[in-house]
């Protein structure tokens, strides 16, 4: 079985990261005076070269959800494998209840997918590629999902030689 690629951190690239607010969820608990509000937030970091991280926090404030959220997804960074600007090959995957169709395409088709989808793929810098969501609807299992489908995407020429022991 291959190894799986190390997460990394921001300072191990040395590029700018563009954040990303995904989601943010409000949940209310019934109290004794009234209403207590919290808040998830769904964050997206990545340079459009490649590298692409998420974080998922809550707080009592929005914008306390939001820094840890940040915080949280430059800890996370992954690299995707492409090849040229699209992705080497087609690949399905289900995350919890969502499930997740990823297939390269020829130069100047785009990013046809789904927003969260389309966010993860954008900020990662894939430029061309067809996806479809065929379960959930969740943000988060759908950025799950889509985390999970790259990190099993291998370079065919790598693979090969990787096989082969050279």
């Amino acid at each position: 079985m291959a190894k799986q690629p190390e997460k990394k951190r921001q300072e191990d690239f040395g590029t700018e990261f563009e954040e990303k607010v995904l989601y943010i969820n409000r949940c209310a608990k019934v109290v004794k005076g009234g209403r207590k509000f919290s808040f998830s937030a769904l964050i997206l970091v990545g340079d459009g070269q490649g590298h692409v991280g998420y974080g998922f926090a809550k707080a009592n404030e929005v914008s306390d959800a939001i820094r840890k959220g940040s915080e949280a997804a430059r800890k996370n960074i992954i690299t995707i494998e492409m090849e040229g600007s699209t992705i080497p090959h087609e690949i399905y995957v289900e995350w919890d209840g969502a499930k997740l169709l990823l297939k390269p395409a020829p130069e100047g088709t785009g990013v046809v997918a789904g927003s969260k989808v389309r966010s993860v793929l954008e900020l990662g810098g894939v430029k061309n590629v067809i996806a479809k969501s065929l379960g959930s609807n969740n943000p988060l299992n759908q950025v799950k999902a889509t985390f999970k489908a790259i990190l099993q995407l291998r370079n065919r020429e790598l693979a090969l030689a990787e096989r082969r022991g050279a």
